[in-house]
């Protein structure tokens, strides 16, 4: 193995495995910082659209809006058949 002087650029080797090691490392600990983050939110936003599903004025709307396109679907039915 050679020496290399302090003015001479590390081996290519060396630079790419310390560039994967750190793209690594950053990867991670993103993914586990995330992954904390993300569960309270996903939480969060669970709750509120399941308040917002179960909301009695929605209800009325969706109620009203499968009315419709029964009457909808009807009327096609009525015409193509």
């Amino acid at each position: 193995m050679r020496m290399r002087a302090p003015w001479q650029k590390e081996p290519r080797e060396n630079r790419m495995r310390f560039k994967y090691v750190l793209v690594v490392l950053v990867a991670s600990t993103a993914y586990v910082l995330g992954a904390r983050a993300g569960e309270e939110r996903y939480t969060e936003i669970t709750r509120a659209a399941t308040r917002y599903w179960n909301d009695p004025k929605l209800k009325k709307v969706r109620a009203r809006a499968e009315k419709a396109l029964d009457t909808a679907a009807k009327a096609v039915r009525k015409k193509f058949s």
